[in-house]
């Protein structure tokens, strides 16, 4: 399993040809209380950097991008219903969206996991 962040501050949990797209924990926390979430459609294709879902805090809205190109082949009903899973298990339970990747090179231009904490340092 590969994970991979952008600079964005999603993450895509790789297993195989489908990736697993969420927000970061630092993305939650940054957003506060996450209060609706808007998820795109099964089978709507996406571009790496495009917009693939909505996210509503107490704070803001905010656009959730695509770390990669793809065909969205899944999406977490359970973050429809009940956002403060986004809060509660950024990393878990609380992803928004599975891909079926179309180019998996897209992932080399995402950082790892201890790229991602260095590119924090320079954000906080």
């Amino acid at each position: 399993m590969t994970i991979r962040y952008s600079k964005d501050h999603e993450y895509i949990r790789v297993e195989g040809d489908i990736g697993v797209v969420g927000i970061s924990d630092y993305a939650q926390q940054q957003l506060g209380d996450v209060v609706f979430v808007d998820l795109p459609a099964v089978g709507k294709a996406v571009k790496a950097g495009g917009e693939a879902a909505v996210v509503e805090s107490v704070k803001a809205a905010s656009e959730v991008y695509a770390p990669v190109s793809g065909e969205v082949v899944e999406v977490n009903t359970a973050v429809a219903d009940n956002p403060g899973l986004v809060n509660e298990d950024s990393a878990g339970a609380g992803w928004f969206l599975k891909i079926r990747l179309s180019d998996r090179a897209e992932l080399d231009k995402l950082m790892s996991e201890a790229e991602y904490a260095e590119f924090l340092k320079s954000v906080g």
